[in-house]
């Protein structure tokens, strides 16, 4: 047996986290460079292939019509490349060590995975409602007909690397500002939409969020659920380090990848992904993700896992309560997914698409937990802190810069500075001091 999904499980069971950038080149030599880099970080890393936004949109003549041109994109456009010239550039990388994961964002995967699949690559990500409703304007029921199939497809492959192996994007939301127990629900259902159309090899995601306590909660709940709820899958959970503003001095950037790292190790959750000092001003370069995965790793092994004190029990609870609702809406979970967000049974929290209520708002309160300011028609109720259910366009600025003031503040700083021993000090200095810079 192969996959990610194994690799996952047998690194973890050696105490070790597996760390993973998102990168993509559309120039086959420095996509190649790049996968070589991060397999020989001092680190046990996970290869990503992210394709490029006209492949994502299904606008392959635009992607082929600027590689002609010589145009650099902002990812590798699979399609337009082809599976032969895919396959020819992995062929040098042992998969049963260095797995390769397939990152696309598309609501309408059908023709991607087809491509991946003949290159030889089995491990992707996204799901119906995660990469529909925060990355397109495609009607949710298109996205749901059109990822039942592509999961098909996945669960019937036989080739290297197998089984395929599908990673929901539900824990990551928009990135931000989407109370843990929604994340968890969404994490759930398309993890069981996925059973439900024969894929068997799954991993969850959460996004770090606001408060760190409040991550361990979530994320104990999740690991309860997914127990519960998956039986028949192998699954396990990966971390995304914060998705908001990132910090834009260097020690700032740092302290949160590391917290992201320590939430990872604690909650014994298998694969974290990375960013580096370079988040808040542009994409950041190969050396730069490999630094970053090798400094989480780093702090990822100083982390002992171990009892969190925390069993989650509010955000399981208000978690079931939305699965089951949902789930009562429908013969499939696909159906019933459809059904829930017409009726506001689901409801994320500032999306714009027009299949979603968008009437649900969340609220940082003061210790940095993300409240419900109000739930609109989901079952579960609100609790605002102060009472505070009106969330202006201010406070939205002012909640999507949390994590950047707290993390680049003097005080946080100087707070933190224990987990910065000699070894990270000298990680550090190899950074430059504001991450637009360069050495």
């Amino acid at each position: 047996m192969a996959g990610l999904g194994y690799f996952g499980g047998r690194v973890a069971g050696r105490g070790e986290l597996v760390v993973q950038s998102r990168m993509g080149f559309s120039d086959p030599a420095r996509m190649v460079e790049g996968l070589r880099a991060v397999r020989d970080a001092t680190a046990e890393t996970v290869g990503t292939i992210t394709l490029d936004s006209f492949t994502r949109t299904g606008d392959l003549h635009r992607a082929r019509e600027q590689l002609l041109r010589g145009t650099a994109l902002n990812g590798f456009p699979l399609l337009a490349h082809g599976a032969a010239r895919t396959r020819e550039l992995i062929a040098e990388f042992d998969q049963s060590v260095f797995p390769i994961q397939l990152r696309h964002g598309s609501a309408r995967p059908y023709d991607i995975f087809r491509e991946m699949l003949a290159a030889g690559i089995a491990a992707t990500e996204g799901g119906p409602v995660s990469y529909c409703l925060p990355y397109s304007r495609e009607p949710l029921a298109a996205a749901v007909a059109e990822w039942s199939r592509s999961c098909e497809l996945l669960a019937a492959y036989e080739g290297p690397g197998g089984p395929a192996h599908l990673e929901t994007f539900g824990g990551c939301m928009l990135g931000q500002l989407c109370p843990p127990s929604l994340l968890i629900a969404l994490n759930i259902l398309e993890g069981l939409f996925f059973l439900q159309h024969g894929i068997r090899d799954i991993s969850l995601s959460y996004a770090q969020q606001t408060n760190h306590r409040q991550d361990i909660e979530a994320i104990t709940a999740l690991r309860r659920l997914a127990r519960e709820r998956l039986g028949g899958a192998s699954w396990h959970v990966t971390v995304y380090t914060s998705m908001g503003l990132y910090p834009v001095s260097r020690r700032g950037a740092l302290a949160l990848l590391g917290e992201s790292a320590r939430l990872a190790a604690l909650t014994g959750c298998e694969r974290l992904i990375v960013k580096t000092v370079a988040e808040a001003f542009r994409i950041p370069t190969v050396k730069e993700n490999v630094q970053a995965l090798e400094w989480a790793a780093m702090t990822a092994r100083r982390t002992a896992p171990g009892d969190t004190h925390d069993n989650g029990d509010d955000v399981y609870q208000e978690a079931a309560t939305l699965i089951d609702a949902v789930l009562e809406q429908g013969p499939s979970v696909g159906a019933a997914l459809v059904r829930a967000f017409r009726r506001g049974l689901l409801d994320v929290p500032y999306c714009l698409h027009p299949d979603n209520a968008n009437q649900a708002r969340a609220i940082i309160d003061s210790a940095g937990r993300l409240r419900w300011a109000t739930t609109g028609d989901m079952p579960i109720a609100a609790r605002p802190p102060d009472g505070t259910t009106r969330v202006s366009a201010a406070d939205l600025l002012d909640m999507l810069a949390y994590n950047r003031r707290r993390f680049d503040s003097p005080d946080h700083l100087h707070e933190k500075g224990r987990h910065h021993d000699d070894d990270g000090a000298s990680a550090a200095a190899q950074w430059p001091d504001r991450a637009g810079s360069s050495r």
